[in-house]
């Protein structure tokens, strides 16, 4: 296994490489990245550790600090269930993958407004808010965006809030519009992250994504660790990034890379949308490169320990019980499982309610919830989510409720009355919440 070389040696290699990739794109374009972490909560370790390992593997490549901005709660490190403080690792035995990462945004100031402020350059918006750095672009550079978090149909889960579909395709044709970049890749770590951008993405924008899972699937978290009791990575960041320090980035494409990451990752559909045609250009030339001798790491095992990214909560709790001697301890984390099952059924019974409170046709209800179709009605899907988002739960929050919304897509597709929806939402849920189904979180 690759283990970080000296500081002293890790200082030369980055300088020798940001010598070699300074002046490499033409006119003098530069390399910018943009990475966030987009949960909070020890549960969801696996996507800051993500997050922090896809730095590391920018700075190694030579990208400076100054072209890299990080988005992160930052509430894993230091949890106080972090049983090694300061430390966040992304695979077993991995090295400290946090070590002298940059914290731009964090806390509160990760939510999807400062995340478009930033993508798009507006320092305004930022003014006071964090360190208030912004991707300072222009048409002879090329954008590397790395967003890792929950998902679902037509939206991605930030801490507090959700980012839509409509409000980060709106914002990336205004980039290129604005000639903001050359080129711009998005790799997108999220369950339904394919929705984002299936038939909605043009492919004539310079703009390149690779998604962890197709509009309709959940993305998958692995390495189960025991010290730690939680997953410290998601199958396809950990496939982009092994490839990474396995190949000759001055050679492979971000196709090919889309290819072998593909193949490797069975868990879910990885899927590329967008301008196919910027598949064809070097990975260097958007995470940089270190000269081929610098270090390689071998493939870890075929990963046996995977989940869905939804169930991580309850496998968590799951295996915690399985591994507690104290009776009075096990019993405690019985009833917490069986509490977490209990309200995630009611859940699905709420939908299930909501459906029905507007159709009547048994089955008509049940297609919608037993169908999956492709979004495209985004206003209206966006105001049934907004009104379930008000009325119900805080959706960023609670990645079971996340499971559910294609629910809303199907309604939305199939033209029923959305204000009816709309009505049925807040009836359902203020009911539930005066009969007490909901008094603790539900993830």
């Amino acid at each position: 296994m690759w283990r970080p070389v000296g500081l002293v040696a890790l200082f030369s290699i980055c300088v020798v490489a940001e010598a070699l990739n300074s002046q490499s794109l033409p006119r003098n374009g530069k390399k910018w990245a943009l990475l966030v972490a987009g949960s909070k909560e020890f549960y969801n370790y696996r996507h800051q550790a993500d997050l922090c390992h896809a730095y590391q593997i920018l700075r190694g490549n030579g990208i400076p600090n100054e072209n890299i901005i990080v988005m992160m709660f930052d509430d894993i490190a230091n949890s106080k269930e972090n049983p090694t403080q300061g430390v966040i690792i992304n695979e077993p035995g991995g090295f400290n993958v946090y070590e002298n990462v940059p914290k731009d945004y964090t806390g509160e100031a990760v939510n999807s407004s400062t995340f478009l402020a930033v993508l798009r350059g507006d320092k305004d918006a930022v003014n006071g808010i964090g360190s208030g750095r912004v991707l300072e672009t222009g048409p002879h550079d090329h954008i590397f965006v790395n967003f890792v978090d929950h998902g679902a149909p037509g939206l991605l889960a930030m801490p507090s809030d959700v980012l839509y579909a409509s409000q980060l395709l709106t914002t990336l044709q205004e980039m290129s519009v604005q000639n903001k970049f050359a080129k711009m890749v998005l790799y997108v770590e999220a369950c339904e992250s394919g929705s984002m951008f299936d038939a909605l993405l043009p492919d004539d924008t310079n703009i390149f994504v690779i998604t962890a899972a197709d509009p309709h699937e959940s993305s998958y978290a692995c390495y189960f660790d025991n010290l730690r009791n939680t997953y410290l990575g998601d199958v396809f960041s950990v496939m982009w990034m092994q490839d990474t320090e396995q190949e000759d980035l001055g050679r492979e494409t971000l196709h090919h890379q889309f290819e072998v990451v593909r193949s490797r990752t069975n868990t879910s559909h990885v899927e590329e949308y967008g301008d196919l045609n910027v598949g064809a250009s070097l990975l260097k030339d958007f995470i940089g490169s270190t000269p081929v001798s610098s270090y390689r790491r071998a493939i870890k095992a075929p990963l046996k320990d995977v989940v869905s990214s939804r169930d991580v909560p309850i496998e968590i709790v799951k295996r915690k019980m399985r591994a507690e001697l104290n009776a009075t301890r096990k019993h405690e984390l019985r009833q917490k499982l069986h509490r977490m099952t209990k309200h995630r059924k009611v859940m699905v019974s709420q939908f299930r309610s909501i459906i029905e409170a507007v159709v009547r046709s048994k089955d008509k209800v049940e297609s919608i919830i037993n169908t999956r179709k492709q979004l495209r009605n985004l206003k209206c899907y966006e105001r049934l989510v907004q009104s379930y988002d008000r009325y119900c739960f805080n959706i960023a929050e609670n990645s079971h409720s996340l499971s559910q919304l294609y629910m809303f897509v199907n309604v939305c597709e199939m033209r029923l009355p959305v204000e009816e929806f709309v009505h049925a939402i807040k009836i359902t849920c203020r009911n539930n919440s005066q009969s007490g189904f909901f008094t603790d979180t539900v993830v």
